[in-house]
């Protein structure tokens, strides 16, 4: 399963029109580009030739030629037109009563990630049916982000109060690397994202244990780490399916364990990484919402024991 992170590698119908575009765009610049130089040397080693110097015979009024340079430019202009409507036409969903296959809401500073059609919520990592096309509502909470994961499709903004629609397809199984492309705050850099593309069967699979719910461990490291997110008032901010945890401030960690990274992408998440997070998550993200708890080293590997179980 290869990663891509390129506009130059599409892996999807709406990127590679979006290639397409750019390509012939591309094209006619650098005909124009050719045509004006090609004029311009002409010009010079014509006059160098013909020994001409001071100033060249004023044309005026000639009727041809400034149709000829009207209309070609005006023709130039109505084809590229038309090819960006057709691209448009290719890479956007209709904003229209029909149901998204995916909510994606941009925050400060992550993504959340809802599947209406079976209630799964996850959080910067978006798992997706590869050869299907979704239909994407993109939202912000907060300020405009813009979602953007080039080998698969256009930028989009996030707009608070304003939902956009967009096609998002994987031809084939990957990892697909995505970013905010609009500043959006102090972490807007680390603000990352990923498409992961399943065979159906992987998605099935991965759908179905996202919609398990964690049993509450009841003794042990995870008991207490389990307690510790209720007294240090981690459930106000997160969810924890089969929990009194239900906030929608920070990402939902129902499955926390079965993700890839954590802080939207500023580490892999290794048990190592996620202690270093929980001791002191400004050093690590300055910035971001989460506090700093001043954790014993008891309290942190109990906290850890209870997350890394939320598979």
């Amino acid at each position: 399963m290869p990663d891509s992170s390129s506009i130059f590698d599409p892996a999807s119908p709406q990127a590679q029109a979006i290639l397409n575009l750019f390509y012939i765009l591309l094209g006619i610049s650098l005909i124009i580009f050719l045509i004006v130089v090609g004029a311009i040397f002409y010009s010079i080693i014509r006059s160098r030739r013909a020994g001409l110097s001071g100033e060249p015979a004023q044309v005026y009024g000639n009727t041809k030629l400034e149709l000829t340079w009207t209309l070609i430019p005006l023709l130039i202009i109505f084809a590229i037109f038309g090819l960006s409507v057709r691209t448009m036409y290719a890479i956007d969903a209709p904003h229209d009563d029909a149901s998204p296959d995916l909510i994606i809401t941009g925050h400060q500073w992550w993504w959340e990630v809802q599947y209406p059609a079976s209630g799964v919520v996850t959080a910067n990592e978006i798992h997706v049916p590869a050869g299907q096309r979704l239909r994407v509502q993109l939202e912000s909470d907060d300020v405009i982000h813009d979602f953007w994961v080039p080998a698969l499709g256009r930028k989009m903004d996030a707009i608070p109060g304003h939902p956009n629609h967009f096609w998002l397809e994987a031809a084939e199984p990957g990892t697909y690397l995505g970013a905010c492309a609009e500043y959006c705050g102090v972490q807007h850099a680390w603000m990352r994202l990923r498409v992961i593309a399943q065979t159906e069967a992987d998605f099935a699979a991965w759908q179905q244990q996202q919609l398990a719910t964690p049993p509450i461990p009841t003794d042990g490291e995870a008991a207490q780490g389990y307690q510790q997110f209720h007294d240090l008032t981690c459930i106000n901010c997160h969810a924890i399916a089969g929990t009194d945890a239900n906030a929608d401030v920070g990402p939902d960690l129902t499955h926390l364990g079965s993700r890839e990274t954590i802080g939207a992408g500023v580490l892999a998440n290794t048990t190592e990484n996620l202690t270093t997070w929980l001791k002191d998550p400004q050093a690590v993200k300055p910035g971001n919402h989460m506090p700093q708890f001043s954790l014993t080293d008891n309290q942190l590997q109990a906290l850890v024991t209870y997350l890394e179980g939320l598979k």
